[in-house]
């Protein structure tokens, strides 16, 4: 399960990449290319809750979880610029990717 979460982030990570950067452009940001892109982070989210819950989950994967709920918070109120056609905020979008890719980082190394 934690195999299939460390999967879905990457492909999560490379939307997020295209959206991110869009982001910081301050470009119009494709709604089809959001929504794959949350989607696919939510079924990561919810793997990685799964493995944590199954599993005997280490500290680093623990962390992992908390950092990419954190982001997920993040992605949601990114999203809610996104629908009410607003430009979204540097700083947001940074934090987001930051505590992302942190959490992937951990994840990473806690399940290898």
């Amino acid at each position: 399960m934690l195999f299939s979460s460390v999967i879905l982030f990457a492909i999560a990570a490379l939307g997020g990449l295209v959206v991110g950067v869009l982001g910081l452009r301050q470009k119009e940001l494709p709604m089809s290319l959001s929504l794959i892109h949350g989607a696919v982070a939510a079924i990561g989210l919810i793997t990685l809750i799964l493995g944590v819950v199954q599993e005997n989950a280490g500290s680093l994967v623990i962390t992992s979880l908390i950092l990419f709920l954190i982001a997920a918070l993040g992605g949601f109120v990114l999203f809610s610029y996104h629908l009410r056609r607003k430009p979204h905020p540097k700083g947001l979008i940074v934090i987001h990717a930051l505590a992302a890719v942190i959490a992937y980082v951990l994840l990473l190394i806690g399940v290898l």
